[in-house]
């Protein structure tokens, strides 16, 4: 049995097209595997392998892009697997922060979340509560520049997306499905339920650091009235 097949089948070494390698912790998602993505990712950072020109990780897995000239599928394979067999989960990892961000839930700034907590059997109050009151993990970032997928929340909130898109959800709108919530980094249409209005932006180009949330950090959606959104700014602390 190869040291990246065991008997879950997992982690796998995939190839993806002439020049990228995918290396996958599991086939849906779970804190362990997002956990292991974003930590085979920090390992490879501090230790890179010879050939490699681009890391990123998803939420269970990290892709490599490499250049063809320098290394080949075969060697990086051999040499991916060696570092799975290493000490890679004690690679030097960034202090965790929290941040805590203003949000206004339901009304016309949180539209769905009605229907959400009717789907989860809680009322608006409460699922508000459960969501505000659970530090959410930045377990990726996607889709757009600087855009946070974050989770994972109760099992009462594994729901599915809408089988129809909302036409667009504005800058700073928080939506939530499947366990996870993601807070739009630009305007845009999107399957997900908008429950709630934030004033943060995550996408910064004008900014040296243009992506101000990053894997690992917590996120708190605080809840605030719409007067109070205006007024109260983000707020970033070490996380307890």
């Amino acid at each position: 049995m190869t040291p990246e097949q065991p008997k879950t089948g997992f982690p796998a070494i995939l190839p993806l097209g002439i020049d990228g390698i995918i290396v996958r912790f599991a086939d849906r998602l779970n804190e362990s595997a997002n956990q292991a993505a974003l930590g085979f990712r920090a390992a490879l950072a501090e230790n890179p392998l010879a050939g490699v020109e681009e890391i990123a990780a998803a939420l269970t897995s990290v892709y490599l892009r490499f250049d063809p000239s320098g290394t080949s599928y075969e060697t990086l394979r051999a040499a991916i697997r060696n570092h799975l067999c290493g000490n890679w989960k004690t690679a030097r990892k960034t202090t965790p922060r929290r941040w805590y961000i203003p949000t206004v839930y339901g009304g016309e700034h949180g539209p769905q979340l009605a229907e959400m907590a009717k789907l989860a059997g809680m009322s608006e109050s409460a699922a508000m509560a459960q969501i505000s009151g659970t530090p959410l993990r930045v377990m990726s970032l996607g889709f757009a520049p600087g855009q946070p997928y974050l989770g994972l929340l109760p099992p009462a909130f594994d729901l599915p997306r809408q089988s129809a898109l909302t036409k667009e959800v504005p800058s700073g709108a928080l939506t939530m499905a499947i366990r996870q919530c993601v807070l739009f980094a630009t305007p845009a249409p999107t399957g997900w339920r908008h429950i709630g209005q934030t004033r943060f932006t995550a996408f910064r180009p004008e900014s040296d650091t243009p992506f101000p949330l990053q894997p690992g950090d917590e996120v708190v959606f605080s809840p605030v009235s719409i007067d109070d959104l205006a007024r109260l700014p983000p707020r970033m602390e070490p996380a307890p």
